[in-house]
């Protein structure tokens, strides 16, 4: 098998990133309960700095919550991977073979 170590590591990003989201609660996270603890979460609804093409860790347009989560990880992985690789090739300044 002639893979290189990056082929790998983003095989098994893409499992993780597409299985264990699978699994994501949810519940809101830390900050969020907070906020819904102490009576201010509408406070901060609609006033988000970023605009997101993914909110909520889903892909819009999707009902089935879990297939649109799973998708928002492998997404975000490739996308991530794809900024990070070009980001290399021109840092590095010659092509990759």
């Amino acid at each position: 098998m002639n893979m290189k170590w990056w082929h790998i590591g983003l095989i098994i990003a893409l499992v993780l990133a597409g299985g264990v989201s699978l699994f994501a609660s949810s519940s809101p996270d830390g900050l969020e309960r907070v906020a819904i603890d102490h009576d201010f979460i509408e406070l901060g609804e609609g006033h988000e700095v970023i605009r997101s093409p993914m909110p909520d860790y889903v892909v819009p347009g999707i009902s089935n919550e879990t297939l649109a989560a799973s998708l928002a990880g492998l997404i975000g992985t490739l996308m991530m991977f794809g900024l990070v690789y070009g980001l290399g090739k021109v840092l590095k300044g010659t092509s990759v073979k």
